[in-house]
């Protein structure tokens, strides 16, 4: 059995103690056994904690207001008939571009012609009576100087004179409405603007009194955004109009920029339902990004502080303390600093105390650190020397 070398092993060492114990030396300096335990290897340095985190800066920060809006066309016609008739042609293609004056929808234009010429025709029957009774005029003027005539017959050809110049002034009325109407065959486009769905086929009959209309035009180039901001808004925007334009941001819901125009439009009134105060921007709208009825974030353009010590907004955190950031001192250690924040965007804060520029301030993973904790600074080149406490 194994165990008996073992046993015999020991028994031999404490023999030789035993034995060389008066002499006070060993002939050897190093007993080994082989089952005795090897000394514990050294811990493991601890881990770093990974973070992120961003260098401070001196830079200009803009200051925003936020709200929600909507596209509106910067105008918008639905297009009616002004005479009763039948379509006999549609021109424009839905959902294409039209420009001022494009002919649209044309009506059967017989009936109006007909009117036209009838207005016409009339005018020359009493043109011709008119001329007749000058003449009549004239005469009875001749007789009337000469003795031969009396006043009274001079009167009434001079009053059927005048009444049939008002029938012939009349009748060019009559012509300028029948020409009007015969225009009215031929729907034009009021405005440049992009053509919706149209709203009657051609062969139907529309007339002036119908609601519904034949289509509708937007126009898109500008575009207005129109949306509304908390009342205590409006001091502020008015002292900044007295500066200059007011740039206004449309974003989509990521929070991308889509465009950038100006505030144009100020309401009349507060909304004393909603505490709510509207506005209207201008966007140039070159690339049709924007559409009508489309939901738009919207950012206003208050100020912009210049050269002011900025962070990322995430790096600001808030304790029992009050608001504080997270620094990487040396040896990527971390510390713990109380700050004084200023005005803030979604993206930026401003601090008016408590960092400096060059100071690194931790930007995430805050919730697994805290003071004293050793980090390891994702995305900052190692060469970068470490940063005064």
């Amino acid at each position: 059995m194994r165990k008996w070398p073992v046993i015999g092993v020991l028994l031999l060492g404490g023999g030789l103690a035993a034995y060389y114990g008066t002499t006070g030396s060993l002939p050897f300096t190093t007993l080994t056994l082989p089952f005795m335990a090897k000394p514990a290897a050294p811990r493991a340095a601890a881990l770093r904690v990974p973070v992120s985190a961003a260098e401070v800066q001196r830079t200009d920060v803009p200051v925003y207001l936020n709200g929600i809006g909507t596209v509106q066309a910067f105008n918008s016609v639905v297009v009616k008939s002004r005479v009763d008739g039948q379509i006999v042609k549609i021109n424009f293609s839905e959902g294409k571009e039209v420009h001022a004056g494009d002919v649209l929808v044309e009506i059967d234009p017989r009936p109006f012609e007909a009117s036209l010429e009838q207005s016409q025709a009339n005018k020359l029957k009493d043109e011709a009576q008119l001329a007749n009774a000058r003449l009549d005029l004239a005469r009875v003027g001749q007789l009337t100087a000469a003795g031969h005539g009396s006043k009274q017959q001079l009167d009434t050809a001079q009053a059927l004179v005048s009444q049939l110049e008002a029938t012939v002034k009349a009748d060019g009325a009559m012509i300028d409405m029948a020409q009007t109407q015969l225009g009215y065959s031929r729907i034009k486009s009021p405005i440049d603007g992009r053509a919706g769905t149209r709203l009657v086929d051609a062969g139907n009959i529309v007339r002036a009194t119908d609601n519904g209309g034949v289509v509708s035009i937007n126009q898109l180039h500008p575009i207005f955004v129109n949306f509304s901001l908390p009342a205590d808004s409006l001091p502020p925007i008015r002292s900044r109009l007295k500066e200059g334009e007011i740039k206004v941001t449309a974003q989509d819901a990521n929070g991308s920029n889509l465009a950038t125009g100006t505030l144009s439009v100020i309401d009349n009134q507060i909304n004393t339902a909603t505490g709510t105060i509207t506005y209207k921007a201008t966007f140039a709208n070159d690339d049709e990004v924007l559409w009508p009825g489309q939901f738009v974030n919207v950012r206003v353009e208050l100020d912009v502080r210049h050269d002011v010590v900025a962070v990322p907004v995430t790096a600001v955190q808030q304790g029992p303390d009050g608001t504080f950031a997270f620094l990487v001192g040396q040896d990527r250690k971390v510390l713990k600093r109380v700050i004084k924040v200023g005005e803030m965007n979604k993206t930026t804060a401003i601090i008016s105390d408590g960092i400096q520029p060059g100071d690194l301030v931790v930007t995430e993973g805050q919730y697994r650190i805290q003071a004293g904790t050793a980090v390891d600074v994702q995305g900052i080149p190692a060469a970068s020397p470490p940063l005064a406490p």
